[in-house]
This record gives C-alpha cells, structure tokens and sequence, in this order.
C-alpha cells in the first residue's frame, strides 16, 4: 500500500498552515511551522507570485494532506462527488473526508491525530457496529456506531485522558465515557472548515 513517509511537518511547512497531522504537538512550540513559517528547501524563502493554477493546486494538497489522503484517492472521491447533484460538488468532497472512519474516530476524540486513528483501525482496535473494520477509508453512514474493541478499551481511556478534547463536531454524538460515537447527520457546510475554499478544488478537477 503506497503511504508517505517523509516527515510531516515539512508538509504543513510547504502548505504555510497547520494540518494538525502530530496531534497534541502541534498545539505546542514544538511545531515546526511556529519556528520555520516558510517552506522548505534551499530557496523556501524567496517570494514567489502564485499563478490561479497554483493557488487551486495548493488549496486541493492542503486539504487533501490534511485529511492524510493520496492523489488517486482524492481525485476518486472528486469523481463521485461531481456524480450527485443534489449536493454541490465541493461541500460533497468534504462530507466524503469528514465520514471516513479515521476522521470520526479523531474528531470524536478518540485519537489526537487522524495518523494515529488510522494506526489503530489498521491494528483491528476499532469496531463498527460491533463489527472489527480495519479500512481507515471506509465511509461512515448516519446512525453507524464506532467503538473500540473490548480488549482495547483501555488504551484509548488513557489517549482520552492523557489528551483532553475540544469536543466533537455538533453533527458527531461522542460518548467517550461510553466510549461510542456516532454520525448524527451528514456536516453542513456552516460545521465545517470556514478557511476550506472548495470551490478552488473544483475548478482544479474542471480544467
């Protein structure tokens, strides 16, 4: 299975936002884009005019990074968001990334970071409507219970302890006590990332 393995931080480095990809860490001064704000490289810090290609192309691999997602991927959930037209095509995009199992599973606040929640789904650590799913990119239906697996409760008690959450999304019900959490409803574009231009992926993918 192809998977990046450079650091992460040169990402959001390169990007000139935070995607949150090391968790708690990047809430810290530890985070490389606190002390380096430019990209990386020999000529990182030279000023460069970006062209409209430019600006869509930055705007489709910043969320794209983000949401820990591959090239081939993404342009597949672009394809079958463009399919249904009863949503506009980029907020459809996002709702495919925000339903993805390891997205619930780190917006609920089960993991601090979506790499860590794709770790343990990989493991067998996590269940879905009692059932063990080991697809961090399956997506997730309203009303679909995600849990972690007996064995494992444990471990994810001491990730919530040790990682207080800022609380779920209003359209995710997260019980951690519990330790269940579901998808109440598909996420409104008004729930979602405000700084997300979708329209700029769009246009990317009509050229």
């Amino acid at each position: 299975m192809a998977r990046y393995t450079d650091s992460v931080c040169k990402l959001c480095r390169n990007e000139g936002v935070k995607l949150f990809l090391k968790g708690t860490r990047c809430y810290t001064t530890k985070c490389a884009i606190e002390r380096r704000r430019y990209p990386t490289g020999q000529h990182g810090q030279e000023r460069k005019k970006q062209s409209e290609y430019a600006v869509q192309l930055r705007e489709k691999q910043k969320v794209r990074r983000s949401y820990g997602v591959l090239e081939k991927q993404f342009a597949s959930y672009y394809a079958e968001a463009n399919r249904q037209k009863a949503v506009p095509t980029g907020l459809r995009i996002l709702q495919l990334l925000e339903t993805r199992l390891d997205n619930i599973v780190h917006r609920s606040g089960l993991c601090p970071s979506r790499a860590q929640a794709r770790q343990y789904i990989l493991h067998g650590h996590i269940l879905v409507d009692g059932k063990k799913v080991s697809t961090p990119s399956v997506i997730l239906k309203p009303g679909q219970v995600v849990s972690p697996s007996e064995k494992s409760k444990d471990l994810f008690k001491a990730m919530i302890e040790a990682n207080p959450s800022a609380g779920a999304p209003p359209w995710v019900s997260a019980d951690l006590e519990g330790m269940k959490v579901s998808i109440q409803n598909l996420p409104a574009r008004e729930d979602l990332d405000p700084t997300v231009k979708e329209a700029l992926i769009v246009e990317f993918y009509s050229r």
